[in-house]
Parts: structure tokens; sequence; C-alpha cells
């Protein structure tokens, strides 16, 4: 068992601690100053050297990163000119070894998303990176078993709180908390937080970086999955980023589930209806496997309750020898005896082959209970760069298909829409032709997709400014290009239905009282 004791914050110590670190500008803005973004892209991937050679004067800045990022000790005056070193001893921040000090716990500023200064508390080395950045072994430089480690901000992390939807909620529960980031996001829009964790280390770490941040204490609770939960609280918001990581056993408790193949995402997703309020959300990050002779999206969508609409969106795919490679590196595996990591892989290779597992996906996966007889359950591959945060376009996802399964094909018509915000066209074909091959939208915001739509797929797209019936701009455009409007009225309501899904198109509550309808022959 662990000796490694956590710091208990006094409270007004805590506040005097949170002055010292942005008195010395030890946060996201100061550290990416200080270091230069090669040395700070270092650091995610637990490469220190950079970092120790720009940290090599006496300024508190300097200071604070050598001993909360850094795990160097430095003299307890130059710790003095920096922090107020008693209370920090006081309360376990820091621990004397002779005239100097150490840190007890890895620190990490981390910037919110209006400014905010925070910082994430976690196991020394594992403030950035993997487990596999404070080297191999059972025992880390913490003095922890390691398979209890508790990890800080990493790129799961950080997507996972850029995906969720940031509406106003009374209840939020942070499922798997880990070091706390999740449930430091909610706290910003929610009443009432709770957080919870198999691991008990873990929700310690969850309460220092809450303190540490000023943010509201949350409800912690231990346990797995929905355990420490009750059917009839009903979240607002549900959100995890679980151990999802799909191994052949349970060697660390922040990656590892302990269920077999993906069981642990499924479990996630297919008991969430029974907490969640009604159009309440559940937002995770899953691996799922992709198993021989089935389709992944039929395979995903099962999981799905009742009543409830899905997004699920796979990322990356990777085979199952680089998926095994890649969290055995993780793990600091290859670092040790040569046999025992062929060992290791091995058995990762058996177990995806006793599985039919042929590779993993990576993805999102959004859940909102709405209720609906007919949910709307989509499941697609969207490899390409996004923009971050995409909360609003999640939510307004869920939003067009709310619309879209309310309206028929007439009220579509009679309906009005306007070209979302930076959307672009573009003509693809030969240089000199005098039509275009094809014409594609491109949006360049939120999921950046693009979209071939034919020339009358693009002029619609082209008018819709809100102020006019689909059905009017229809009529239009058959007469310009001489088609029967009829018609073009019959197979066009399909197209504008995958531009509103899509996110091309928003749908017009209300286009304004008295408002003029233009005439599009005009301007063609």
């Amino acid at each position: 068992m662990s000796t490694h004791t956590l710091p208990t914050p006094d409270a007004d110590r805590t506040s005097r601690l949170r002055e010292a670190l942005q008195s010395a500008a030890f946060t996201a803005d100061g550290l990416l100053d200080l270091l230069g973004a090669p040395a700070y892209a270092a650091l995610a991937r637990s490469e220190t050297v950079p970092a120790l050679r720009a940290t090599r004067g006496d300024s508190s800045l300097e200071t604070l990163v050598r001993l909360f990022l850094l795990q160097a000790t430095v003299p307890y005056e130059r710790a003095l000119a920096a922090l107020p070193v008693e209370d920090c001893v006081a309360d376990g921040w820091l621990v004397l070894h002779g005239d100097e000090v150490r840190a007890s716990v890895d620190v990490r500023p981390y910037g919110g998303p209006e400014g905010q200064d925070w910082w994430i508390v976690s196991d020394l080395g594992c403030a950035v990176g993997g487990a596999g950045g404070i080297g191999a072994g059972t025992t880390g430089v913490t003095g922890v078993d390691r398979s209890q480690l508790v990890l800080g901000v990493g790129g799961a992390s950080t997507t996972l709180a850029g995906i969720t939807v940031r509406t106003p909620v009374a209840r939020a529960l942070d499922l798997g908390t880990g070091s706390g980031i999740q449930a430091l996001h909610a706290a910003q829009h929610a009443t009432r937080v709770t957080a919870t964790d198999v691991n008990p280390r873990a929700l310690g770490f969850a309460r220092l970086t809450l303190a540490l941040s000023g943010a509201p204490a949350a409800d912690l609770r231990e346990g797995s999955l929905y355990d420490p939960v009750a059917d009839d609280e009903g979240f607002d918001l549900i959100v995890s980023n679980p151990p999802f990581v799909i191994s052949p056993g349970a060697r660390l408790t922040y990656r590892d589930g302990g269920m077999g193949g993906d069981d642990l995402c499924r479990a996630l997703v297919q008991g969430s209806a029974d907490h969640l309020a009604d159009g309440g959300y559940l937002q995770l990050l899953a691996n799922w496997q992709h198993i021989e002779g089935e389709d992944w999206r039929e395979r995903l969508a099962s999981w799905v309750p009742a009543g409830c609409d899905a997004w699920i969106v796979q990322r990356e795919v990777q085979d199952v020898a680089q998926y095994a490679e890649l969290w055995l590196r993780d793990a600091g595996d290859h670092r040790g005896d040569p046999a025992e990591y062929a060992a290791r892989y091995d058995v990762w290779l058996d177990e995806f082959e006793a599985r039919k597992a042929r590779a993993v996906g990576f993805g999102w996966i959004t859940l909102r209970k709405s209720g609906a007889d007919r949910p709307s359950v989509i499941t697609e591959e969207w490899p390409y760069p996004v923009e971050q945060p995409l909360g609003t376009s999640v939510r307004s996802h869920f939003e067009r298909q709310d619309f879209l399964r309310s309206t028929d094909d007439a009220a579509l018509l009679a309906g009005r829409f306007r070209l979302a915000g930076e959307v672009v066209q573009e003509q693809v074909g030969l240089p000199g032709a005098e039509d275009p091959e094809h014409v594609v939208l491109r949006q360049n915001r939120g999921m950046r997709r693009a979209t071939r739509v034919d020339t009358v797929g693009a002029g619609f797209a082209g008018v819709c400014d809100g102020t006019m019936t689909a059905g009017r701009i229809l009529d239009a455009i058959a007469q310009l290009v001489g088609e029967d409007p009829v018609l073009l009225r019959d197979r066009t309501p399909e197209s504008i239905r995958l531009l509103v899904e899509q996110g091309f198109l928003d749908p017009v509550t209300d286009p304004g009282a008295g408002a003029l309808e233009r005439d599009p022959t005009r301007e063609a």
C-alpha cells in the first residue's frame, strides 16, 4: 500500500498558495512565455530536458516550474522567495529535506475556457505525458503502487472538455474523475457536481485540484461505473474520460477498466438512460473493437438505450499491433526487459485474436435523453481536423435532429433557412472548362465538414438568408434552369435535410414579422 500522503489543505492557506502561484505567473500563459513553444510541447511528451535548460535562473516562476513540474529539489530560501513555504509544508504540498524542499505532488497550470487560471494536481511525474514518464517498475518516484497512479492533463482530457456541452445545469456527474479536470470544468456551469472514481487516491487529487483552483467542492464518491449514484438522482450532464483501454488485464487503474474488450464503454452507454434527466447529455471518450464480420457502426448503435439520440464519431483507427504497442509504451514496458516486453505484447495479441478483433477505434460518444419514439442515432467516421471547443456544435447537432424529426417535407418547404457562418463554395473541374465537374460546400468552423452538391443545391444554399421559404427558392431555381417546379420540390427535401443535418443550413424559427422576400431570379 502507498506510503505517500496527499496534501490536506487548509482553506486559508490554500488561498495564499493560489495567490503566490498567480503572483509568480505560474499559469498556463506564464509557463508558455517562460519555456517557449518547443520546451512547452516537449513537456507534453514527458521530455523534461528543454524545460530544465529554460529554468536555470532564480526567478520565482523558474523555482515553481522546477519544484512542481520537474521534480527537482530547491534550496529552502529560494522556495521562500516564491511561496508561503511554512503553509505548504504544514499542508503537505512541500516536504523538507535539510535545507532544501521538494514537492509532494505535481501541479500543472491549466487555462480555463474563459481565461481562468487553474491548476491540476496529480502524482509526481504524471503532470504531463503518461505513466511511462515516471519510469518502469512497480513503484514510481512517488512511492505509490504504480497501478494506482493518478495522471494530470492529457490530450484525452482536453478533448473531452472541448466537446462537452456547456449550458447551465442543476446536476453534473464526472464519472471516473481522475485528477478532477472534468469536474473543474463542470463546476463553472453546474449547480452541483458529483465526481466518482474507483481509485480513492483519485478522489483525493480531484479535491486538491478543485481547492487549489478556487472552485466549489464536489460531492466525491468512491465506486465503479454507476454504482455510487442512485437511479433517481437524474443528472443533466454526465461526462466521462473512463479507463477505456482494451487490454488483457487491469495493470493501471487510470486506463485499464478490468472488463473484457470494450465492455466498460458499452456498460457506460447502456446504463446512462437510468441516470440522465430528461434532455440530459452523456458525453464520453471511448475505444471500441472492430470485430471481424461486423460493421462497427451497427455494433455501436446497438449500445444506445431506448429513448436516446446519439452521435458517435470515430476519430482514429489502429490495427491491433499498433494499439498494443501504444499502450505498452504508455506503461513504460519498452524500457524494461525485452523478453518481458515481448511476452506482454504476445498476451495482448492473443486477447484480440480470441475476440476476433482486427482493429480498435477511438472517438467520442454523445447521447441525449430525448424520449423520442424515433431516436436519431448517427455513427460516422471523421478523422479530419476540427475546431475546438465543439460544445456548441454538439448541442446544435441535437437541436437539428429535433427539428428534422418534427418537420415533414411540406413543413420543410414552407420553412426558411440561413446559410451557416463561414461556409464557402468551391468549384472543382478542369481549368478552362465551361462548367465545374462538381461543387463543394465547405465549413471553416466546428466540424469543418465538406459536402458535394449539384448546381441546384449550390444555388439553393447561396440564396438562403432566412427571408424566403425553401419552396419559393426552389420555384425560382426551377424557372431559371427550365425544370418542372413540382418535380424539383419533390426531389429536393432529402438534400435540404442533409444540409441541415450536417450544419450547412440553420432553420430560421422566427424570420421576423413583415420580412420582405427577395426574388432570386433577379440575382442569377
